[in-house]
């Protein structure tokens, strides 16, 4: 029998009053996958909990539409966080999830893989509905309470006694008390609220002593700017005149100083679910209040040639995808959330329902304006959006992609320096290790007079990286009771990494432990003993160390003849960009000058060599067609100096890596030095080896 609407709600506002009307161990605030797994932990740990959401279906980004999973190095992904992907693996193992596909013709991608124990597999790959039910259902398993569409009292709503925190109340009036809180909003509405300090917006490199935080100017990273076109675009309605005015979706204001800070906040999309499954496709909507003009400058990219508009339909099961952001002009939709992480709730929700707008009249644009060039328009209207995903929602998505809002200043601060491993990081709750990654922050004008994104940079950590305990809880004195694994202390470009939805997972069991033994204890959680909190997480399957390959297709210069000096050794000028797609190189990656900024990047290998003699010297620099073929290098040695043009397109004949420069006669001192003057693509440097004779 189906329960009227009107009785359904009573059900569920005699729920909200009931729940709050007991004292809990641990009150969870949020519905993301964090909000999960901290429950799950706590009830395994044998103390009472609630889920206080504001959110009514579960799991955040992870059943938002982010099936393509950003994981990083898998080996480093552990206990719950690892439990939810078995189960996705779990799900997907069953005939029965497979609908629109059969699952020999999705193939392998994303299943399979082996959990550390060698016996529970794991999927990384999955469709929203799929992700929610799992998510769901592990919830009535462990018969954990959840309230819905429950909104804090950010003005008035958090009851603290000295630098605790007694209850929270939310809108509707419903007040829920507990002997620990964890705020796994990604707003970080709790802590907040709470009094605890927090940092919106990019810091400056000197705060933290860090390299890529700031301001971007000048910086290319990735594909996500314009010169990833063939020709620069005027931001002008007639190109090249100022004073016929400024397109749409280009800011006019002044970028900024690279390095400096600003209050600036990376884009926001939907991570959408599309589908090319005629039976299961409703073609895209025209939005209320679409707007032809917000998408000239696509136009004018698109009528570049540039041919790379499907570069983010990642395939999921079911003739489905996660689509994300790419190119100079996408589902980002740059410069319009930064008032967001601290705005009203109804001022919320207009931002997201623009990004909606944004983004569904970006795809209608494609698909119907006649000016877009046949080829792209006739690929895009193979698609719409998919029946079964999304049903009480017009089939989009309810979760708009925060990629980053109010982040807290806590006991330790998470830097680049700790993900770089050039500082170390005290008492690990866990581990990530994704690409340092910021998107676009603002569209500008150049002193060119083109149009520009800033703020998208890709950085390698080298490896997986240990997540600091103090990063979960606040400083001494403004939260005894409170840890926050989602806005967690990080600066802005180390939560470019950290900001993954498995690591939200692993840091959200670690605060639920560390919550439970706070209770045991009757400690403020600032003082929980490392060694008891340490010694949990390994119980539950948490990795806190990594000693193995950063990546398989890495070289160990260790084991290389002769003497080699990495990448990561030599003196840059410039900002070069890091690598680690081709199939083989020297250590955890390479560098690359992004095809870009030609004659402005350089870079010396300095060696000191065992004796005097003749060596032969080896560049390696991870050979491809789109390299370039003209690379200046330029060989010092005890002669004088030889300069070589190397063709990088050009398969290595040493190794694979490289090619040989030549033999030359040096005393201890060597050196080689490389730039990207008058190059005609990719200059890369993996290495250089020299080996005596």
């Amino acid at each position: 029998m189906r329960v009227p609407t009107c009785l359904f709600a009573l059900l569920s506002f005699n729920l909200a009053a009931q729940a709050a009307t007991a004292e809990h161990d641990v009150v969870i605030y949020g519905g993301t996958c964090a909000a999960i797994t901290s429950a799950i932990q706590v009830k395994k740990m044998g103390k009472s909990v609630i889920i206080v959401s504001p959110d009514k279906h579960l799991g955040g980004l992870s059943s938002g539409g982010l099936g393509f999973t950003d994981t990083g190095n898998k080996a480093v992904i552990g206990g719950l966080s690892r439990e939810f992907y078995h189960r996705i693996y779990m799900h997907y193992d069953k005939d029965s999830s497979w609908v629109q596909q059969k699952k020999s013709e999705y193939g392998n991608k994303g299943q399979g893989t082996p959990a550390m124990d060698g016996e529970n597999r794991t999927m990384w790959i999955f469709e929203p509905s799929a992700a929610e039910k799992i998510f769901e259902a592990w919830i009535k398993e462990q018969n954990i309470t959840v309230v819905r569409d429950a909104w804090l009292d950010r003005a008035k709503g958090v009851k603290k006694e000295g630098d605790k925190i007694v209850s929270i109340t939310t809108l509707d009036g419903n007040t829920y008390s507990g002997k620990m809180f964890i705020d796994t909003t990604y707003e970080g509405d709790l802590m907040a609220a709470a009094g605890v300090d927090y940092h919106v917006g990019r810091e400056a490199n000197s705060v933290y002593g860090e390299e890529h935080n700031g301001v971007q100017v000048g910086v290319l990273h990735h594909k996500h700017h314009f010169g990833a076109v063939k020709e620069p675009i005027s931001p002008y309605k007639i190109p090249g005149d100022p004073k016929s005015g400024v397109l749409a979706r280009i800011s006019t204001e002044d970028p900024g100083v690279k390095g400096e800070g600003d209050k600036r906040v990376q884009a926001y999309c939907f991570r959408a679910c599309y589908t090319n499954d005629p039976a299961n496709r409703i073609p895209f909507p025209k939005p209320e209040g679409y707007d032809a003009t917000q998408y000239e400058l696509l136009l004018r990219i698109l009528n570049t040639g540039w041919g790379e508009f499907f570069g983010k339909f990642d395939p999921i099961p079911n003739h489905k995808t996660d689509t994300n952001n790419h190119g100079p002009f996408s589902f980002d939709n740059i410069g319009y959330n930064y008032d967001y992480p601290e705005a009203s709730y109804e001022r919320r929700r207009e931002i997201i329902a623009e990004h909606r707008t944004y983004q569904q009249g970006l795809l209608w644009f494609v698909a119907n304006d006649p000016r877009v060039p046949k080829n792209v328009q006739e690929e895009l209207n193979t698609w719409g959006l998919p029946k079964d995903e999304f049903t009480d929602n017009g089939n989009w998505s309810h979760q708009l992609y925060i990629r980053e809002a109010r982040r807290m200043i806590g006991h330790f601060v998470m830097t680049e320096n700790e993900l770089r491993k050039m500082k170390p990081t005290p008492d690990s709750v866990g581990m990530g290790s994704y690409t340092i990654d910021s998107h676009n922050v603002q569209r500008h004008i150049t002193a060119e007079g083109y149009v520009q994104n800033e703020g998208d940079i890709g950085v390698s950590t080298n490896g997986p990286y240990a997540i600091a305990y103090g990063a979960l809880v606040p400083k001494e004195g403004q939260g005894s009771n409170l840890l926050v694994p989602v806005a967690m202390s990080a600066s802005h470009i180390a939560y470019g990494s950290i900001r993954m939805e498995p690591v939200f997972m692993i840091l959200g069991q670690s605060a639920a432990s560390a919550a439970v033994l706070a209770i045991d204890g009757n400690l403020p959680v600032q003082k929980v003993p490392y060694d008891k909190l340490r010694e949990q997480l390994v119980k539950d399957g948490q990795i806190l160390e990594y000693t193995g390959p950063t990546s398989a297709r890495g070289v160990d210069p260790k084991s290389m003849k002769g003497t080699v000096l990495d990448d990561a050794t030599a003196t840059k000028i410039g900002d070069w960009q890091n690598g680690g797609a081709a199939k083989k190189f020297i250590g955890n990656g390479y560098s690359h000058d992004g095809n870009a900024y030609k004659g402005e990047r350089a870079a010396t290998f300095k060696a000191t060599l065992p004796k005097a003699g003749k060596y032969e010297v080896i560049f390696a620099y991870a050979p491809s067609n789109n390299r370039a073929s003209n690379v200046p290098v330029t060989v010092k040695h005890a002669g004088g100096e030889t300069k070589v043009t190397v063709n990088q397109k050009k398969e290595g004949d040493v190794d694979g890596l490289g090619i040989s420069l030549g033999t030359f006669d040096f005393d201890t001192n060597a050196e080689v030095s490389i730039t990207n003057a008058g190059t005609d693509g990719y200059v890369v440097i993996d290495g250089i080896q020299w080996i005596a004779k």
